[in-house]
């Protein structure tokens, strides 16, 4: 099984890591920073061993890398691993906003069932049903979001005690299971600004943009 390091330390950009198996343009690591994409969370992009990841898919409890062009290294030999930095903090961000705003969506309207959700690097959504626009709710809920992630509160991501492969994001009085990646502390997302989307009758989408860059 790929050991995940992007559970251990999500700041990491780049590692080492043995090679177990190659088949033409496909790769399996013994260990890996690299996201695969996965409960709505989009994959890194980066290079393994200088090569350009064109996708990464979960399998099971592995994660196989599909590469642009057949590497030149095999199997058995010790690879650089590196990512897109600036992507994977803004998703980051992102994945950690989500949370916190879904946590005031089923506070402020009931919202306790996502029909739908991506985390991508230029914004979040979270589609839910509901029989009425959200519109005239959501600068209250963008509000009470923005106070809570200001007050600089720890995050904190771990193993489920049973399943190592389930893991939990804490903050505060909030928990949800989730597997992505996300910032140690609320202050590192920004500001969050949400808007409105229709996908259908009885179906709503609010989409979340963080504002500013912030460096890490």
């Amino acid at each position: 099984m790929t050991e995940k390091l992007f559970w251990d330390n999500p700041y990491l950009k780049e590692c080492e890591a043995r090679v177990i198996e190659i088949k033409d343009k496909e790769v399996k690591l013994d260990r890996t920073i690299f996201y695969a994409f996965s409960g709505g969370q989009a994959s890194d992009s980066g290079s393994i061993g200088g090569v350009k990841v064109k996708e990464a898919i979960k399998k099971g409890r592995e994660i196989v890398y599909i590469l642009e062009e057949e590497p030149g290294f095999k199997a058995g030999e010790t690879v650089k691993v590196s990512i897109d930095w600036n992507k994977r903090y803004k998703i980051m961000r992102l994945h950690s906003a989500a949370h916190i705003v879904y946590y005031f969506l089923n506070k402020e309207l009931g919202i306790e069932r996502l029909i739908g959700s991506n985390i991508s690097q230029e914004k979040a959504r979270l589609d839910f049903e509901y029989p009425e626009s959200v519109k005239k709710y959501l600068e209250k809920i963008e509000e009470k979001a923005n106070e809570f992630i200001s007050q600089g509160y720890e995050i904190k991501t771990y193993a489920d005690k049973s399943d190592k492969e389930r893991r939990w994001w804490e903050c505060e009085n909030i928990k949800y299971p989730c597997g992505g990646t996300h910032v140690k502390n609320t202050k590192e997302i920004g500001r969050v600004k949400l808007k409105r989307k229709n996908i259908g009758k009885g179906k709503e989408r609010v989409e979340i943009f963080v504002e500013g860059e912030i460096k890490k």
